[in-house]
């Protein structure tokens, strides 16, 4: 029997069959569904994490200071002299002492952030001002009490009015607002918006448990990025005499390590999702099964007038590749849609589509159709010619 003849008679079967047939559908079509949510999801996440962190320069050193066994602190003329005579290795270093505090103007006050740092800051970490200037190298030299404040401290403590050249208290000091950070999360509560930037040599000065806790360091590029690493090691550790007081990371080797996490997330999703793949192939078997009884009369008359094994073979087998094969493009719809409408269209990560992944998908739910429904087709094309032919 020739191919074309078992694909007719297969789509003759399952259109005969609506309801079963889409029954026996279903399985594939949310398996093969859920497979690309989820990699679309978990790579959607993956890409949003990792734009974040490219967005901060894959040159880029972080460390934090732990303090461990050692009661020594790094000061800001300390990392200035460093990094002046490593100028060729890094670029930038931006020390930063954080805390909390009463901001206050007038009758208006709230508590927020507290960030003491360097000109440097800016450049490292994309930050800019949306009225004003940020800081400047005089303003470290001479201990000037000026401040650069979030867009939710400014709307708290000004009321809508622009805070440039106005006074506002500080823990108790007085200090003039020279800039107002570009908003980048809504004026939020609890987010980069709601916090007031100083001087480094003012921020020390004005609260004595203000230390250098952590600081970002730029290579120069990428290629020297494993160099800063290692100088910075070296200089951390004869201020600090012990390796454990201090942590060193880049952001090339965190987002090394992000990609190896999502990588195995992702085979991890797809395969929880690609169990019900399995299922679905069961569910076909079954059906197949079921098929072959009710059609055992039918198989016998076609063996009795000259049908071979191969012939009753081909066309269940046809029939379950048809079934699983329909039912994998509509999951790849189904998927498909969902990212783009749903994931994509409600914001909830990027829209990702893996081509691999689809292709994936849609190859194993014929698998599955061929290997559960080879064995149906098989009791089929074995079936005795008398006995299905005697068979009520």
């Amino acid at each position: 029997m020739k191919f074309i003849q078992a694909y007719r008679m297969a789509i003759k079967s399952i259109v005969s069959n609506k309801v079963r047939s889409f029954l026996t559908m279903l399985g594939v079509i949310i398996g093969v569904g859920s497979v690309i949510i989820a990699v679309g999801v978990a790579q959607g996440s993956s890409a949003s994490i990792t734009n974040s962190l490219s967005g901060l320069g894959s040159n880029l050193v972080n460390i934090n200071i732990m303090g461990r066994g050692s009661n020594r602190n790094v000061t800001y003329e300390e990392l200035a002299k460093f990094q002046k005579e490593n100028s060729t290795i890094i670029s930038n270093i931006a020390p930063q002492a954080s805390g909390t505090g009463i901001v206050k103007s007038e009758n208006l006050s709230r508590s927020t952030t507290i960030l003491g740092t360097s000109p440097e800051y800016s450049s490292i970490n994309s930050t800019t001002v949306q009225e004003g200037r940020f800081l400047i190298q005089l303003d470290i030299d001479y201990n000037q009490k000026i401040a650069v404040i979030g867009t939710a401290v400014a709307n708290d403590v000004f009321k809508g009015q622009s805070p440039i050249g106005k006074i506002m208290k500080i823990m108790g000091q007085q200090f003039k607002v020279v800039g107002v950070l570009t908003q980048t999360a809504d004026g939020a509560d609890s987010s980069t918006d709601d916090r007031v930037i100083i001087p480094i040599s003012v921020a020390t000065k004005l609260n004595k448990s203000a230390v250098i806790k952590s600081f970002s360091a730029q290579a120069t590029s990428a290629a020297t990025v494993d160099q800063s690493v290692t100088i910075l090691t070296t200089f951390l550790t004869k201020i600090y005499k012990n390796s454990n007081a201090f942590r060193v990371s880049n952001m090339a080797a965190i987002l090394s390590s992000l990609n190896s996490i999502t990588t195995t997330l992702t085979i991890v999703l797809a395969g929880v999702a690609g169990i019900s793949l399995v299922v679905g192939g069961v569910g076909i078997m079954n059906i197949m099964l079921v098929s072959v009884t009710e059609r055992t009369r039918e198989i016998g008359i076609r063996k009795a007038i000259g049908a071979k094994k191969v012939n009753i073979l081909t066309q269940f087998i046809v029939e379950a590749l048809i079934l699983t094969g329909m039912g994998g493009i509509t999951g790849i719809i189904i998927g498909v849609c969902t990212i783009h409408f749903v994931i994509g269209g409600l914001g909830i990560v990027p829209e990702v589509y893996s081509m691999p992944w689809i292709i994936f998908s849609f190859g194993f739910s014929l698998a599955i159709g061929l290997i559960f429904g080879t064995y149906p087709a098989n009791k089929a094309a074995n079936l005795n010619p008398i006995d299905a032919l005697a068979f009520e």
